[in-house]
This record gives C-alpha cells, structure tokens and sequence, in this order.
C-alpha cells in the first residue's frame, strides 16, 4: 500500500466517511511507540504483534541498543495503547517498539531510535502516546517526524496532559495529529477545533483500559485518546490510502465539531 503515489485517486468526502465507518485495519500496520506490549493479555484476544522489540542506551549512554522486547510491558501503558487500537481497528496490525522504562520515561535518542526503525519496517502508522518540551530536543523528533513524513507514513501524538497548549514534541509538528483527550467517555468518537496545534481530540477521562499482568486499570488523559485517533485512522486508510497530510485533513472534516463542555481537566484555564 503506497500512500504517496502521485497516482493515487483521492477519496471523495463521502467516501472517506463510508471507510472511516466500515473499515477494521485490515493491511494497516500500526507501530506502538512506548512501554511495551503484554501480548499474552487476555484482553487483546490471541493478538501476534507484527514486531516485538526494544531500545535502551548502552551502559556507557552513547548508542541505542536493540533487543527482542519478549511480549512485555515495562509499566502496563503501552498495553493499553495497543488494547485500544485492537479494539477499534481489530484487523490492523500492531507493532511494539519498547522506548520507554519501568518509570516511564524515556530518552529521546531511544525514542527515535524506535520510531526510525518502525518507519524502515514500513509501519503505516506511529502512535506516540508520549511528548517532550525541551526545545534543544526538538530537532532529535523533527528528524524522524520529516522521515514518516517523506515516506508517507503517518504519525498520531498525544499532547501534553497539564496543559493541552504546551508546546511537546513530536505533537507540535504541523504533520503530525496531535490529539488531547475530552470528557466524553465514548470510545471512537473524535472531535476538531480550528486554528489549534492540537486540532484532534478523542475520549480520556474515566477509560477502563488493560494493563500488565492481565489486569485492567481505569485511565485518564492523551495517552489513550491518541490511540483511538490512530485507529480510526487506520480504518480509514485501510480502504482509502492516502498521504499523511491529506489524511489529517480527511480525519479534521470526518471529526465531529468541538464544543467547550468538552473540555477535559487540562483545558480548564481556557473556559
């Protein structure tokens, strides 16, 4: 599947909308760029990941070093990530690309270490439900962001969780759909306001959500609004291949508008 083929028919609005409605993943790989994947959940029903792998610096910190991730989740946030994906876009693949620790956190040569290598292993999409605000960072993510782009791979990141305006990264790029989380507790429903850095937004407050050791966990925030996002994008594109910036546009007109009592807690300085 070409998503920049300069060939490629453009769908109509209509169009989009039936895919966006009908579509399940399938031929859609989907990399999850964070703390890992319990695969043996049984909340992701029998899931194979597509790749399993993880990143971490050497012990003298100056090279990223790549090992097989093992099925496992360092926290139990990436788990939920790739849950929700299945459960949206059940026919996609998932990736997992281990990026971040035990604390969750993570370094952003690691971060992109992983990414890098999703882009090479021709993931379609890079849900990052993860950000960084240190601007002498900002090239570190802008190098591999302009490479999906280049490669018309999609990316989804969730913004920052204090403050929906921050400026974190890889969120704040124009190619990238950055999502923050609503009220709303509904999965699969997402929202567009205009003239915003983060146009998108999708349910996060109250989500019960798998998480390690086969347990589930009642969740709040960007992190698991983003993968709903990535979904439905995948359910889209399954059936209407398109390049990363049509299909920011197509997933901004097919969003339902956004309305204030939307706002979630990281929003309440702007009402």
């Amino acid at each position: 599947m070409n998503m920049s083929d300069p060939n490629a028919v453009y769908p109509t609005l209509d169009s989009a909308r039936e895919a966006l409605a009908t579509g399940k993943g399938k031929g859609i790989k989907i990399a999850v760029i964070d703390s890992g994947v319990e695969a043996g959940h049984p909340g992701l029903k029998g899931l194979t990941l597509a790749d399993d792998l993880a990143f971490e610096l050497d012990a003298n910190g100056a090279t990223v070093k790549v090992k097989p991730g093992l099925a496992t989740d360092s926290f139990g946030h990436g788990t939920a990530v790739a849950g929700i994906i299945h459960d949206i876009a059940p026919e996609a693949e998932i990736g997992s690309f281990r990026v971040l620790s035990a604390e969750l956190k993570g370094k952003s040569a690691v971060i992109a270490a992983g990414a890098m290598q999703a882009i090479k292993l021709g993931y379609h999409i890079l849900n990052c439900s993860l950000g960084c605000g240190k601007r002498d960072h900002v090239f570190l993510y802008k190098a591999w962001v302009d490479e999906a782009f280049i490669a018309g791979r999609h990316v989804v990141a969730a913004c920052n969780n204090q403050f929906y305006a921050k400026e974190e990264w890889p969120a704040y790029f124009p190619t990238v759909c950055a999502v923050n989380f609503t009220r709303e507790e509904e999965r699969g429903q997402f929202y567009y306001r205009t003239r915003k850095m983060v146009s998108l937004a999708a349910a996060g407050t109250g989500l019960l959500v798998l998480w390690n050791g086969g347990r589930r966990r009642m969740v709040m925030g960007s992190s698991f609004a983003a993968p709903q996002v990535a979904a439905m994008l995948a359910r889209l594109i399954s059936t209407a291949p398109v390049s990363p910036l049509l299909g920011k546009d197509l997933m901004q007109r097919l969003a339902k508008p956004w309305v204030q009592g939307l706002a979630g807690q990281n929003e309440h300085d702007f009402f």
